[in-house]
């Protein structure tokens, strides 16, 4: 695709869903420590599993916070369940 095709396009904006399971004894602080994380929303949590929904320019972006979510103390593994991509049109708002 051409440089100008690409900006006319828009920029990609990263939207991923993962699941973090947790040593119950350690939820509720890593549900503070995800709660503080930029571009990192709780969409539920139950039974030592949390919901997040991550954002980002990259899936890079998106895998470097998922890796830094899987190495806080408590967490047992944290896995991508789901990407999505938009295209965001220059002036908008992610």
């Amino acid at each position: 695709m051409s440089e100008a095709a690409t900006a006319k396009a828009g920029t990609p904006y990263h939207i991923s869903s993962a699941v973090v399971a947790t040593m119950p004894q350690s939820t509720e602080a890593i549900l503070a420590t995800l709660a503080d994380m930029e571009n990192v929303e709780i969409h539920g949590h139950g039974g030592g599993k949390i919901v997040v929904v991550i954002e980002g320019r990259s899936t890079g972006a998106l895998g470097e916070r998922l890796t830094q979510i899987s190495l806080l103390d408590g967490v047992i593994s944290a896995n991508m369940v789901f990407e999505h991509v938009e295209m965001e049109e220059e002036g908008q708002e992610p």
